[in-house]
C-alpha cells in the first residue's frame, strides 16, 4: 500500500478515530495493519460457504479495494472489524411501542447500539397523543415529544468508545394528533440536540395540500379521526421551521413502503439518522461507497468513466458487504435475526462532485443529470447482478419467497443500493462527500500553534496552476474569504461555470440531482439542499414540492446561517370545532464567537503553581482579549485541565462575556497541590489564569489611552501582502464568511448529506 496516496489530514483522522490503541490511548496499529485487520476479518466469511475458499486471496482483494481508495465501508466496519466489539453496522431502526415497558426497552436497546457505534432511527407515531387517557394508571399520556426528550437524554449520556457519538432520527406521521408540537420541538436550537427530525408525509396529505383541503388527525390507539387540520397551513408551518433552522425534514412514507420488498413483515416507519436507509423495526444495514474519482481514466483530451473498472469495483463491494452481514456481531439477537432475514446492503457513491470537476462538467447542468442517471443506473444494475450471482452460490435471503422480488432471479440481498453522506470516509478517500456538490472551495485547517489556515480544493488548485494563477496570493485569499470563485473575474468564465459550489447552485438543481440518483437507488438518497442566507420561505416550499414531484423519498434543507437566528412559531390546530394557536416561548439568541483575528499582540507570563510552572499566553487585538493559551513546565501539572480552562475563557471573551465576569468565576478556585505550598501567588491554575487576564486587561486599557491598539488594523492590512505559508493555503481574513464551530476541534462544519461534518478533524454529528 502506498501510504503517500492518503492525505495528511486523512492520516490524522485514521489515527484519531480508526486505528487500534492500547489502554493508555497510544496508537498500536499502522494504517496498513488497520486495513489488513478489516480485510482479513471480512474475507474469512468465505470459508462459511466454501471450505476450499482461498480466504488469503480474498483478503488481498478486499485490502486492495480499500487501500486503492476505490471503496470504503461504513465507519463501524473500519473501526470494529477484527476487534472484540465486532459491531459493523451503521444503521438501525428500533420500534417504540405505546407502553412504558416498550418505550424504555427501546431506550435501553438504543443505548446498547450507540455504545457499539451505530445510529438509530425511531418512529414515535405509535405513541398516543398528549392528554389521551392511560387506563392502566388512570392518568393521561404525555405524548411523543416528551418521550423523545427521554431518548435524547439517554443518548447524551452514552459515549461511543470515544470515536462515535449517538445519532438519532425521530419521525412522526403528519396525521398524528401531536404533529404541531413535533414540528415545533426543535425551534430552539439547544433542544433535542441528538436528533434529526422528519415529518412522515403521506400521499393523502400531499393531495390535501394540492387541493387546499383539511386532512384528518388519527388517534394511533383507535385508528379513528380525532380532529383535522388545514393541510396547507401544516405544510407552510413545516416550510417555515425548515427555513428558520433546517428542521424538520420530510420523509415520504408511502414511497418508502411502496419499495418495501417484504411488506408481509411489517411497515417501514423510520429511517436511519441521515434518512437514506429505510428499515423495518429491528433491521440494520451495512453501507459502503464507491469513490467515483477513482473510476475515471485519463484520455488524450481529458477524463472519462472507466465502466469496466466500475463493474469490477461494484462486484467486489457487493461481495464485501454481504460478508459483513455474516461477520457482524449484532448488539441484540433480534437485530441479528431480522437483519439476516432480508440481508439488506447499501452500496453508494462518493466523489461525485469531484468527478464532475475532473470531467469539466458543471454540477448544475443537464449533462451532469444525464451522467448521474447513466452512472447510477450502471451501478444499480451491476450490483443487482452481483447479488444474484451470490444467491446462486450461497442461497437467496430467507424471506425472498415472500418478497416482491420473487418473480425475478433469486437475490442474495433484499436491497443493494443506498446513497449515504460519507462524511468521514470521503475524507479518508480524499474526495467530495456522497453526491453533494463541493461545499466550498476552501476550508479551515487548524494548525497546532493555534493559527487557522485555509486549504484550497486540490482540483481547483491544479486548474489555477494551468492558468498561471496559483501564485496569485490576493486571488487565493479571496477564494478563502468567499469559498466560491463565482465572482472572481480574474478566472475565466468557462472555469467558473464548472467550479460551482453548493451555494452557487439553485435549489431546483440540487433536487434534480438527488432525483437522478434516486431513480436508480433501492433505498434512498441522503442529501442536503443548501440555500443561501437570503433564500425565502417560498424557495424552501418550491424545493419541497419539487422533491415530491421528482420522486424523491425525502428531503433535507439548510439555509446558510439559519441556526444563529431566533425562531418564532406560527400555525393553528382545529380539534373538532375548537381552534387553538400553539404557544411557543421565544428561543434564546445563539451567540457565535467572533473569529480569531489574523494579527494579535500578547503577553506570556510564568506563574508558579503547586505542580511547577504554568506559562500563560494572553493575546488581544483592538477589540480586547481574544485568546488564552497555557503550557506546563517540565515538572508536569494538569495540562488538560488548564488547556480546557483557557479554551473556555477564549470562547467566552470572543462571545462578549466581560473580563470581570470571567475573573469572578475563576478567581479563588483552590487546588490542593498549590494551597499546601507556601509562597504561592495563586491558589490554582484557573486562579492564575484569572489574575493574568485581569492584569493584561488593565495593560490594554493603558495602551488604548495611548492609541497603540488602533494600529493593529493597519498592521493587518500591511501583512496581507506577505508570502503565503505554503502553496494552496491562506490566512483566514477577519471578515471571513460565517463559521460554524466543530464541537471537537473548533473548526467550521459543513451541512451535507442531511448531516453535519468537520473536514478538519473528521467529526460527524451523525457518526
Amino acid at each position: 500500500m502506498a501510504i503517500s496516496d492518503i492525505s495528511e489530514n486523512a492520516l490524522k483522522v485514521l489515527e484519531k478515530r480508526y486505528q487500534g490503541k492500547d489502554e493508555d490511548g497510544n496508537v498500536v496499529e499502522s494504517v496498513e495493519q488497520m486495513f489488513r485487520r478489516v480485510s482479513d476479518t471480512i474475507a474469512r466469511v468465505d470459508a462459511n460457504f466454501d471450505n476450499t475458499a482461498d480466504t488469503g486471496k480474498v483478503s488481498d482483494e478486499f485490502f486492495e479495494l480499500m487501500t486503492s481508495l476505490r471503496f470504503m465501508p461504513n465507519s463501524p466496519t473500519l473501526m470494529n472489524a477484527g476487534r472484540t466489539l465486532g459491531q459493523l453496522s451503521a444503521c438501525f431502526v428500533l420500534p417504540v411501542g405505546d407502553s412504558m415497558e416498550e418505550i424504555f426497552d427501546s431506550v435501553k436497546n438504543a443505548a446498547l447500539i450507540h455504545k457499539s457505534g451505530g445510529g438509530t432511527g425511531f418512529s414515535f407515531s405509535r405513541l398516543r397523543q398528549s392528554g389521551a387517557s392511560v387506563k392502566s394508571t388512570g392518568g393521561v399520556a404525555s405524548g411523543p415529544v416528551s418521550f423523545m426528550k427521554v431518548f435524547n437524554a439517554a443518548t447524551e449520556a452514552v459515549k461511543q468508545g470515544g470515536t462515535r457519538r449517538g445519532a438519532n432520527m425521530g419521525i412522526l406521521r403528519v396525521d398524528h394528533p401531536d404533529i404541531l408540537e413535533f414540528i415545533d420541538c426543535k425551534a430552539n436550537n439547544s433542544d433535542i440536540t441528538n436528533f434529526n427530525i422528519s415529518i412522515g408525509i403521506t400521499e393523502k396529505f400531499m393531495q390535501a395540500v394540492e387541493e387546499q383541503t383539511d386532512y384528518d388527525l388519527i388517534d394511533p390507539k383507535s385508528g379513528t379521526a380525532v380532529g383535522h387540520l388545514s393541510a396547507v397551513k401544516v405544510f407552510e408551518l413545516i416550510v417555515d421551521h425548515a427555513w428558520k433552522n433546517g428542521e424538520p425534514g420530510i420523509i415520504f412514507l408511502d414511497r418508502l413502503n411502496r419499495d418495501n420488498v417484504v411488506p408481509s413483515q411489517g411497515e417501514i416507519e423510520s429511517t436511519n439518522p441521515c434518512g437514506e436507509q429505510p428499515l423495518l423495526p429491528y433491521e440494520s444495514c451495512n453501507l459502503g461507497s464507491v469513490n467515483l474519482t477513482k473510476m475515471l481514466r485519463r484520455t488524450l483530451t481529458g477524463y472519462e468513466f472507466d465502466f469496466r473498472l466500475l463493474e469490477q469495483t461494484v462486484n467486489e463491494a457487493v461481495h464485501f458487504l454481504d460478508n459483513v452481514i455474516e461477520a457482524n456481531n449484532y448488539p441484540l439477537d433480534i437485530i441479528a435475526e431480522t437483519t439476516r432475514a432480508t440481508r439488506k446492503i447499501g452500496l453508494g457513491v462518493m466523489g461525485w462532485a469531484d468527478a464532475l470537476l475532473m470531467l469539466e462538467i458543471p454540477y448544475n447542468s443537464e449533462e451532469a443529470i444525464r451522467l448521474a442517471d447513466k452512472v447510477m443506473g450502471f451501478i444499480n444494475n451491476t450490483g443487482h447482478a452481483a447479488s444474484a450471482r451470490l444467491a446462486e452460490k450461497r442461497g437467496s435471503f430467507p424471506l425472498f419467497s415472500v418478497s416482491t422480488l420473487r418473480e425475478g432471479p433469486a437475490m442474495r440481498n433484499a436491497t443493494v443500493t443506498t446513497i449515504a453522506p460519507t462524511g468521514t470516509i470521503s475524507m479518508i478517500a480524499g474526495c467530495s462527500s456522497g453526491v453533494e456538490p463541493v461545499f466550498a472551495y476552501a476550508f479551515v485547517r487548524n494548525i497546532m500553534d493555534g493559527t487557522e489556515m485555509v486549504e484550497v480544493n486540490p482540483i481547483l488548485m491544479h486548474k489555477l496552476e494551468t492558468l498561471g494563477l496559483d501564485k496569485d496570493r490576493a486571488l487565493l485569499k479571496r477564494i478563502a474569504r468567499e469559498g466560491t470563485i463565482a465572482h472572481i473575474e480574474e478566472i475565466p468564465q468557462e472555469v467558473r461555470d464548472v467550479f460551482v459550489c453548493a451555494h452557487d447552485i439553485r435549489p431546483v438543481d440540487h433536487i434534480r440531482m438527488q432525483a437522478a440518483f434516486q431513480n436508480h437507488t433501492d433505498n434512498a438518497v441522503s442529501k442536503t439542499v443548501n440555500f443561501p442566507k437570503e433564500a425565502t420561505r417560498g424557495d424552501v416550499r418550491e424545493a419541497y414540492l419539487l422533491a415530491y414531484e421528482e420522486g424523491c423519498k425525502g428531503v433535507t434543507i439548510y439555509r446558510d446561517g439559519s441556526r444563529e437566528e431566533q425562531v418564532l412559531n406560527i400555525g393553528e390546530v382545529n380539534h373538532g370545532n375548537k381552534t387553538t394557536a400553539p404557544e411557543t416561548p421565544a428561543a434564546p439568541l445563539h451567540v457565535e464567537p467572533r473569529p480569531r483575528p489574523e494579527i494579535t499582540r500578547g503577553f506570556t507570563e510564568k506563574v508558579r503553581i503547586g505542580c511547577g510552572n504554568l506559562y500563560i499566553t494572553t493575546n488581544y487585538d483592538e477589540n480586547g482579549i481574544c485568546e488564552v493559551f497555557t503550557s506546563t513546565g517540565k515538572a508536569g501539572g494538569c495540562p488538560s485541565q488548564s488547556e480546557a480552562t483557557a479554551r473556555l475563557v477564549s470562547v467566552a471573551l470572543r462571545s462578549g462575556i466581560s473580563i470581570e465576569e470571567v475573573y469572578d468565576q475563576l478567581k479563588g478556585i483552590r487546588c490542593p497541590s498549590t494551597i499546601r505550598q507556601q509562597g504561592m501567588s495563586c491558589t490554582s491554575c484557573p486562579d492564575a489564569i484569572a489574575k493574568v487576564i485581569m492584569k493584561v486587561s488593565k495593560a490594554i486599557e493603558e495602551e488604548q489611552k495611548n492609541g497603540i491598539t488602533a494600529s493593529l488594523a493597519q498592521e493587518r492590512e500591511m501583512l496581507k501582502s506577505k508570502p503565503l505559508p505554503k502553496p494552496g493555503t491562506v490566512n483566514i481574513p477577519s471578515n471571513s464568511a460565517e463559521i460554524h464551530v466543530c464541537p471537537e476541534c473548533g473548526g467550521p462544519v459543513e451541512h451535507e448529506g442531511g448531516c453535519v461534518i468537520c473536514r478538519n478533524c473528521g467529526f460527524s454529528k451523525c457518526g
